[in-house]
């Protein structure tokens, strides 16, 4: 599985976190690997057959550390989203802002850059036409905090 259709699946799952308590997320990951649900399979029959168990691992602890740190990401994304209030933004949007921010704050592997555009490139298959200029605008002023900050 390529880097960004791991990253499509965890978007997918991390916007299932929305509906779900963190109890039943477990039981939503494995739903979201099984072939016999209904889903990707729509847009990507060929998802399933290249899932290997090390992506399955991968996308798993990933979206759990996601989870995980949910209260900071929050906070993060309020505080850099001024007057737009977390109800206010748009399920898919959160959840692509909820990745980007993890990607940006907590995963090192991912170049800051890499994480925004990657985000943008979700939001354009997801999300209104606006989203991805909205998401790239926050993702962006986050990279200049954290480089006053460092």
């Amino acid at each position: 599985m390529t880097r960004r259709e791991i990253r499509d699946k965890v978007f997918k799952i991390v916007f299932a976190a929305e509906f779900n308590t963190p109890d039943e997320m477990k039981e939503q990951i494995a739903f979201a690997f099984d072939p016999e649900m209904p889903g990707d399979e729509e847009d990507d029959p060929m998802l399933y057959a290249s899932l290997s168990d090390d992506d399955k691992e991968y996308i798993s602890a990933k979206v759990m550390d996601i989870i995980g740190h949910k209260e900071d990401i929050d906070k993060t994304i309020s505080e850099i989203s001024e007057g737009w209030k977390l109800q206010r933004i748009g399920k898919e949007e959160l959840a692509i802002l909820r990745l980007g921010v993890y990607e940006v704050r907590y995963d090192d592997t991912i170049p800051e850059k890499v994480a925004i555009n990657e985000a943008v490139e979700l939001a354009k298959k997801y999300c209104d036409v606006s989203a991805s200029k909205f998401i790239n605008a926050l993702l962006a002023k986050l990279v200049v905090k954290n480089d006053a900050a460092e």
